[in-house]
């Protein structure tokens, strides 16, 4: 009871939020929620730097755009197309990415990543620098119509909550348990018989997939797919959310998401000095808050339940 109770009280606030605060604000939250939740499977449990996931976040979005603005596609198989589309790309970046560690890494995420971003930037179905614009949110099933708003921001609940739970399930699995061993000491791992870089890559697909759930989503949401989705930016922005959360735990990256975002709109007016008071937090959590804000949270509670 005492683990059920606020999980009941979290899901009643979600319920009752596009009534308390500004729905869109709201949606593009729990959309980059999802995208930080994704990132963080690799990074906070597998250890894996990316700097490129805006590669998968972006390209969904612009299948999404594309299957329903010219193919006629529902929302649901938009979403279907889009995530599948960013697994693709995962298993090919996985495939090149996981054969070097550390900064190589993460460089070569980046250099694939800005591949990407050019690509999308010349390709004739993207509409270069006006990107895909005006696009339908359709009938969820041919029955639910998502243009009314409150409707939507439930549909993109769902969303985010399965994603999350497929996230939480593969952590608390034996599937999980490897990757913390990855994390921890690859070589020790190796050593008992794993095929590290099966699970390396299977971490990577699993995250690109509901990266590009998440930037499909988003796409439905806002009826745009742009360059800004792909950009190397967007890359970091998701790195910062999850650091500024707390790596490595189930709620720290929903909770950086909603912080940065919480951040962007209330500071828009302020333009390009948005960018310098993410990068002050980011330093203040580097020095600070080493495990993020959660990450402290939980800390402080574990020493408390000892102290007791």
């Amino acid at each position: 009871m005492r683990k059920a109770i606020p999980l009941l009280a979290v899901l009643a606030l979600a319920l009752a939020a596009p009534y308390l605060v500004y729905p869109v604000f709201l949606m593009k939250a729990l959309c980059f929620a999802l995208f930080a939740v994704s990132f963080n499977l690799l990074l906070g449990y597998t250890g894996l730097l990316s700097f490129g996931h805006a590669a998968f976040f972006g390209m969904a979005s612009y299948v999404l755009g594309h299957a329903m603005t010219r193919w006629g596609a529902t929302p649901e198989l938009g979403l279907l197309a889009g995530t599948l589309a960013a697994g693709i790309m995962g298993l090919l970046f996985g495939f090149l990415a996981i054969r070097r560690q550390g900064i190589y890494f993460a460089m070569v995420t980046l250099a694939l990543a800005q591949m990407i971003y050019f690509f999308c930037l010349q390709a004739p179905f993207t509409h270069g620098e006006d990107g895909i614009q005006a696009i339908p949110r359709g009938a969820l099933f041919g029955h639910i119509a998502l243009d009314d708003t409150h409707t939507l921001y439930y549909f993109v609940l769902a969303v985010f909550a399965l994603g999350t739970l497929i996230v939480w399930r593969a952590i608390h699995s034996p599937f999980g348990q490897v990757l913390r061993a990855i994390r921890e000491n690859e070589p020790r791992a190796i050593s008992l018989g794993y095929h590290t870089s099966h699970f390396k890559l299977a971490a990577f697909v699993l995250s690109a997939s509901l990266a590009g759930l998440a930037g499909a989503t988003k796409a439905l949401v806002f009826q745009l797919a742009s360059l800004t989705d792909v950009h190397w930016h967007t890359s970091g922005e998701v790195v910062l959310m999850t650091l500024l959360g707390g790596m490595g735990t189930a709620l720290g990256p929903i909770a950086g998401a909603f912080v940065v975002v919480a951040i962007e709109n209330t500071l828009a007016e302020l333009g390009a000095w948005v960018t310098i008071i993410q990068g002050a937090i980011f330093i203040a959590v580097v020095l600070l808050f080493r495990r993020g804000l959660v990450g402290e949270a939980l800390a402080w509670w574990q020493e408390r339940e000892k102290a007791t």
